[in-house]
């Protein structure tokens, strides 16, 4: 059965961030085991990356977990790197996390959420791409005819898809901010024409592999952000999560329709309910019914099996 994880704890390592629903540790060369990989592909320093069960909508963290969803995501983020590896190299290092984590710590809370990571410098931008017209490229769209400055087509309808997919950078906001969509030329001045270019190309090449993938199962990959980090040599990777129903939006084929919102396989049910509620949408958020915690978490579980083959209990 799954875990549940609000919040992690790992006496002894130091915690460099706890994000919306990642707790990053460092992790000294000196912790990993005596048998780790080394080589020139595992210099450095590393981090163990927990994906907890919090729940984020509209930038606040809310006060119900959903039981396993850590688990989840990370196994699809997983599975997608595994996947795209050929396309990109990722920061994970294949070591095994029950062999890195405090004594005392039960490994089966930790062993299918976590990840021991290389450390990487981030790319100071949300790498999104768009292969539909949805969320806030759609409302850019209605107000300029253009999203991050690219200019579309004009009488495109909501959920429409988009003739090539664009390349949609944002800043990375703080917890609690919202980010906000930058045109290619604001990434250039902020990392360098030539990271920019990397950047813009890798995240194309990775949306349409993943979107062609996803197809073939029934699922429609309308857009999703990625991030990325360098190492020491300059060298490019993407990290953090990868292609899960927090940073994508993933719609199922059968019930998709220009002109609405189709139905995606993630937190459209938490988001549905709390526009009911009269809430400012700032925090603290408000709690969830259970039946709400129920259905988020089923939709998770079935992006994870249709995606990646793996059934939840």
């Amino acid at each position: 059965m799954p875990t549940t994880l609000l919040q992690s704890d790992l006496p002894g390592l130091t915690l460099r961030h706890r994000g919306k629903v990642r707790d990053v540790f460092d992790l000294p060369r000196e912790r990993l085991p005596a048998d780790a990989p080394s080589g020139a592909a595992l210099t450095g320093d590393f981090l163990l990356m927990v994906a907890t069960d919090r729940l984020s909508a509209f930038d606040v963290v809310l006060p119900d977990p959903i039981p396993g969803k850590g688990e989840m995501l990370c196994q699809i983020s997983n599975f997608w790197f595994e996947k795209t590896a050929h396309l990109l190299p990722n920061h994970l290092t294949g070591i095994d996390v029950a062999s890195v984590l405090p004594a005392g710590v039960d490994p089966a809370l930790y062993a299918k959420r976590s990840v021991v990571t290389k450390r990487l410098k981030p790319v100071p931008v949300e790498a999104i791409a768009r292969g539909y017209l949805i969320g806030s490229g759609w409302k850019d769209y209605q107000r300029t005819g253009a999203v991050s400055g690219i200019a579309l087509p004009d009488g495109l309808r909501q959920a429409e898809k988009l003739p090539e997919p664009i390349f949609t950078p944002s800043t990375k906001a703080a917890v609690g901010d919202h980010d906000e969509n930058i045109d290619f030329d604001t990434m250039v001045k902020a990392v360098g024409p030539e990271l920019a270019e990397r950047v813009r190309d890798a995240t194309l090449r990775i949306y349409s592999f993943a979107a062609d993938y996803a197809a073939q199962r029934g699922i429609l990959l309308a857009d999703t952000k990625f991030e990325f980090g360098t190492d020491a040599d300059g060298r490019l990777y993407v990290m953090d999560e990868m292609l899960t129903p927090d940073s994508s939006r993933y719609w199922p084929a059968d019930e998709y329709e220009v002109g609405t919102s189709p139905p995606s396989y993630d937190k459209q049910f938490v988001r549905d309910y709390l526009e009911t509620l009269d809430w400012g949408k700032t925090a603290p958020g408000p709690a969830l019914p259970a039946e709400v915690i129920e259905r988020t978490r089923a939709k998770y579980a079935e992006a994870l099996q249709k995606l990646a083959g793996i059934v939840v209990e």
